[in-house]
């Protein structure tokens, strides 16, 4: 009987073929033979014990013009599968919180990666205060007279929504600028959470980088350059990935970070460095993959999966 794997995701026709790392995960899934389906986070349904979900057998294919095709609507019960991909993209909100809950409940079998009750427990923008040695002065309140208070004492800051993602909602801000308040109203206005402020890091005017993580190890760096005008370097946000040479605390910050990241089940990760500081661990739906194989001409997608094969051997075993 073929293995089979489910994939938590966004709608196939949403996402961008020439750059998604869930296709590309999905495609080297049916490379080694396995019956693959989709399903939306919407459509989970906990009963009597059981997790299902609404889902459709899926064809994958590396062609940007025609990377999918969906068979008829199945129900699957999540619990026999062998391995359950979450890869929705956020917000972080109580929904994708949800979700992790329900594939917990399925715990030891299938395999989830990552793991859910570690991703619930390693928020993006939080989680890096475990690595204080790497990371920038910031500020994390709904308190404006701090932010205010911190902005004078580093003269220029960046401020942006604690479970913000892609890059948006980020604003840079100096000293005097008129706009604070307003742009403060704003914030704590559209999101009900604190908001993250962290000094501005110059180096972002030209790169930050994207650490990839595979089970512990430091896959690839990749430069990641902002659009011209900008200072979000994320791919989604107009940045352009180009090959960096990786420096000792490039491999410090992922070789430390990922070993505890793989230990609590997180077997993919891409860790967000500007300068000489980690800005972003992010767990829930990592990214990147397909750009830094085409630079350096890898093939991390198998890499992966070796992982994810490795875990199900052991548990097996055990």
């Amino acid at each position: 009987m073929a293995r089979r794997v489910a994939i938590q995701m966004d709608p196939l026709e949403s996402i961008n073929p020439h750059s998604d790392t869930t296709l590309l995960l999905g495609i080297e899934a049916i490379r080694r033979g396995y019956e693959v389906y989709t399903y939306l986070v919407s459509n989970l349904t906990f009963h009597a014990g059981e997790i299902t979900a609404r889902a459709h057998a899926v064809h994958l294919k590396n062609d940007p013009k025609d990377y999918f095709t969906i068979h008829k609507e199945v129900t699957l019960n999540l619990r026999e599968m062998d391995v359950i991909l979450m890869r929705q993209d956020p917000p972080f909100d109580m929904a994708y919180i949800t979700a992790t809950h329900l594939l917990e409940m399925l715990h030891p079998k299938p395999l989830v990666v990552n793991d859910p009750a570690a991703v619930r427990n390693a928020p993006e923008k939080l989680f890096m205060f475990r690595y204080p040695e790497f990371v920038p002065p910031t500020l994390i309140t709904r308190d404006m007279a701090a932010i205010e208070a911190f902005l004078k004492a580093h003269g220029k800051i960046v401020l942006k929504p604690l479970y913000g993602y892609a890059g948006l909602s980020v604003f840079s801000m100096e000293q005097g600028d008129t706009n604070l308040h307003a742009l403060l109203e704003m914030l704590l206005s559209s999101f009900k959470e604190p908001i993250i402020a962290q000094r501005f890091l110059p180096e972002i005017k030209s790169m930050d980088k994207r650490i990839i993580v595979i089970d512990g190890k430091v896959s690839a760096v990749m430069g990641r350059v902002p659009a011209k005008g900008d200072i979000r370097a994320n791919m989604r946000a107009g940045g352009t990935g180009v090959k960096v040479e990786a420096t000792e605390r490039d491999l410090a910050i992922g070789g430390k970070v990922g070993r505890d990241l793989a230990e609590r089940g997180i077997l993919l990760a891409g860790l967000d460095v500007i300068g000489e500081y980690l800005t972003e661990i992010n767990v829930t739906c990592p990214t990147g993959l397909v750009k830094s194989n085409a630079i350096y001409g890898l093939t991390q997608e198998r890499t992966v999966w070796d992982a994810i094969e490795k875990r199900l051997q052991t548990a097996r075993q055990g």
